[in-house]
């Protein structure tokens, strides 16, 4: 009879140990983050929203100083409008003004260099008969010769105006206006990034500056929560890799709710990395693990984030069901 029930309780255990293990993964409640950059290093003038709020896309969540960015803008609208006067200039060619006011210019260098030739050849001959020294007739002939590049210089003027704008001119007057129209475009921009505005739907999360504030170019200014539903971040053993693939069904649990919520396996990195502590089960020590992502439905739409959690995965549950060998292998 002795016998008779150690052998029933023998086999009670060898049938329990040949159960599969649990096809689980251990990891937390995440949602999607954005971090809101500041645009520039302005100060933080007005603060609309508080940490914990929900806002809606193209709600306005902060306001930086925009009086610096301001004046920027106005100078280079300015510069724009300076630029297009100088094109239209170039357009139209020199008015008979200035090419009548060249002309001049070039009859006064004419008589000029016709005072200093005629100068310089009396104290020629007088210095021939050594009336005056040789340094008089050098500072002569030296005034002739700039007299007479007064007229050439006179003389290329005049002709530029009279052919006009060369096409090279206009083109570099057209590229300077669209430089000029890019930079006052590139500041009505930033003046409008200075109203931090949610670019989607979501939580404000954290607000890492006060209001007076200065932020650095490029930080933080506030840390969104977004997306309809959470997922959650698991942490997949060696062991179950095999087994669970994106777009497999997963049941999550957490502490101290019954029902499970489910979702769908939306992300799995091929990379290994080391099992985290806070997911360390028994043999899972020494194992490596594989970062997953498990997007989760509705009725998970007002869970928090950083909640422990823990995924099963009936497909590969069933899989390792299906295989006795490997059952055995993972009662062993």
């Amino acid at each position: 009879m002795k016998g008779v029930g150690f052998s029933v309780l023998f086999a009670t255990l060898l049938l329990c140990a040949c159960q599969p293990e649990p096809k689980q993964a251990l990891g937390t409640l995440e949602w999607d983050r954005i971090a809101l950059p500041a645009p520039a290093a302005e100060k933080i003038v007005s603060i609309e929203v508080r940490e914990g709020q929900r806002v809606s896309a193209g709600q306005l969540l902060l306001q930086l100083d925009d009086s610096r960015t301001r004046a920027q803008l106005n100078a280079a609208r300015a510069e724009v409008q300076r630029r297009k006067a100088e094109l239209k200039e170039l357009r139209v060619g020199p008015r008979i003004e200035e090419i009548e006011r060249a002309r001049a210019n070039l009859a006064a260098a004419l008589a000029e260099e016709k005072e200093a030739r005629d100068h310089y050849r009396r104290l020629y001959e007088l210095g021939r008969q050594d009336y005056v020294s040789q340094q008089e007739i050098d500072s002569a002939k030296a005034a002739a010769d700039a007299a007479t590049a007064q007229v050439e210089s006179a003389q290329a003027a005049l002709l530029e105006l009279e052919r006009g704008t060369r096409s090279e001119q206009i083109a570099q007057g057209e590229a300077a206006v669209l430089q000029a129209r890019a930079e006052a475009e590139a500041q009505a921009v930033l003046l409008e990034k200075l109203d931090v505005q949610a670019p989607r739907n979501g939580l404000v999360d954290d607000l890492p500056f006060k209001l007076g504030d200065e932020a650095p170019v490029g930080g933080a200014l506030a840390i969104m929560l977004v997306g309809d539903t959470p997922y959650a971040r698991v942490y997949i053993p060696e062991p179950l890799r095999a087994d669970v693939q994106v777009g497999d069904s997963a049941e999550v649990f957490l502490q101290g709710r019954e029902k499970p919520f489910r979702g769908r396996v939306r992300m799995i990195r091929n990379e290994p990395v080391f099992t985290p502590y806070y997911a360390l089960t028994g043999d899972d020590v020494a194992r490596l693990s594989y970062l997953a992502e498990i997007q989760l439905g509705q009725d998970a739409a007002e869970l928090p984030a950083g909640l422990p959690l823990r995924a099963e995965f009936p497909r590969a549950t069933s899989s390792g069901a299906g295989n006795p060998a490997r059952s055995q292998g993972s009662a062993l």
